[in-house]
C-alpha cells in the first residue's frame, strides 16, 4: 500500500513577483551607489572574466558576418548597377536627341540665311529619297503641289545650288541635281565674269563648258549662276573651280568644278517658289 506524498510547490506567480522585486532592489542600489560600489565592482569583474570568451566569439563569427555583409552589399550593388545602366541609356538617348536638334537647328539657320540672301520666297523641304545608284542624279523631297511646288523650281542647300524640280506630285517632288548628266546651268566665274554652262556627267562631275581659251580662269574661282535663261536666279553659288586644262589647238578650256553641295549629306533643302520658268523644266537650260 502506497502512501501519497503531499508536495508543496510555490506558485509560479510568486516566483515572478520575487524576481521583479529583486530586480527593482538591485536597480535602486545600482543607481544610488557610487562607481566604486559593490554592484559596479561585481559587474566590472564579470566583464573582465568574460572578455576572452567575447573576443573569441567575435573572432570566430567575423568571417561569417563579413560574408553575409558582402552578399548583402553585392545584391545592393547589382541593383544599383542595373538602375545606373538604365539611367545611362536614358541619358544617352536624351543627349542624342538634343544633339540632333542642335544640328538640325544649325542646318535650318544656314538655309534661312540663304533664303534671305536670295530675297525670294522659299519653301523648306526634307530629303526623303536619294539616288539609287552613282549615275542617277535624282532625289525626292517631301513637298508637292499641295505646298505650292511646280516643275522647274530651283532647289538650293545651305552652301548653294542643288538642282530643280522636274516631277511634282501632290505630296512629293523629284529634284534633278546639277550633277546629273542631263542637267545644264547658265553660269559665270564670279571673279572674271566669264560666262559658260555648267554641265553634269554620268559620274557626277561638273564641268564649265563654252569658256574661251583667251579668258583667265584658275583653281579656286567661284562659279555662280548667271541668271541667263530665266531658270535660275543670278548669283547662287554652284561650286569652285578645281583645275583648268587647255589643250593645244582647242578653242575652249576644260574646266572642272567641285559642286558646293554634297547631295548624299543633305537632309533639308529650300525650294525657291518665286523663280518659276515660263516653260516646263527639262533638267536644265
Amino acid at each position: 500500500m502506497r502512501v501519497k506524498r503531499t508536495e508543496t510547490r510555490t506558485p509560479r506567480i510568486g516566483w515572478v513577483a520575487i524576481y521583479v522585486a529583486m530586480a527593482i532592489v538591485l536597480m535602486t542600489v545600482w543607481f544610488r551607489e557610487a562607481e566604486t560600489g559593490p554592484l559596479h565592482r561585481l559587474r566590472a569583474g564579470v566583464q573582465t572574466l568574460t572578455a576572452p570568451i567575447s573576443a573569441a566569439g567575435e573572432f570566430t563569427t567575423r568571417p561569417v558576418r563579413g560574408l553575409v555583409a558582402w552578399v548583402t552589399d553585392l545584391g545592393v550593388s547589382r541593383s544599383q548597377l542595373d538602375r545606373l545602366r538604365l539611367q545611362n541609356v536614358e541619358l544617352r538617348a536624351t543627349v542624342a536627341e538634343l544633339e540632333e536638334a542642335r544640328l538640325e537647328n544649325e542646318r535650318l539657320k544656314a538655309l534661312l540665311k540663304i533664303a534671305k540672301t536670295s530675297d525670294l520666297d522659299s519653301i523648306g523641304a526634307r530629303v526623303i529619297g536619294r539616288p539609287a545608284n552613282s549615275w542617277d542624279g535624282i532625289i525626292t523631297i517631301d513637298r508637292g503641289k499641295r505646298d505650292g511646288l511646280a516643275p522647274g523650281m530651283p532647289v538650293i542647300g545651305p552652301q548653294g545650288l542643288l538642282g530643280q524640280t522636274v516631277e511634282v506630285s501632290r505630296s512629293s517632288s523629284k529634284v534633278r541635281l546639277i550633277t546629273d548628266q542631263r542637267s545644264g546651268v547658265a553660269a559665270m566665274v564670279q571673279r572674271s565674269r566669264v560666262e559658260g554652262v555648267v554641265r553634269g556627267s554620268i559620274d557626277g562631275r561638273l564641268t564649265l563648258d563654252f569658256v574661251s581659251v583667251d579668258t583667265t580662269v584658275g583653281p579656286g574661282d567661284v562659279v555662280i549662276t548667271s541668271g541667263m535663261g530665266g531658270v535660275f536666279p543670278k548669283g547662287i553659288v554652284i561650286g569652285e573651280v578645281v583645275d583648268v586644262v587647255s589643250n593645244p589647238g582647242a578653242l575652249q578650256q576644260t574646266i572642272n568644278v567641285r559642286p558646293s553641295e554634297d547631295p548624299s549629306r543633305l537632309e533639308e533643302v529650300l525650294v525657291l517658289s518665286e523663280a518659276v520658268p515660263d516653260r516646263p523644266a527639262r533638267g536644265g537650260e
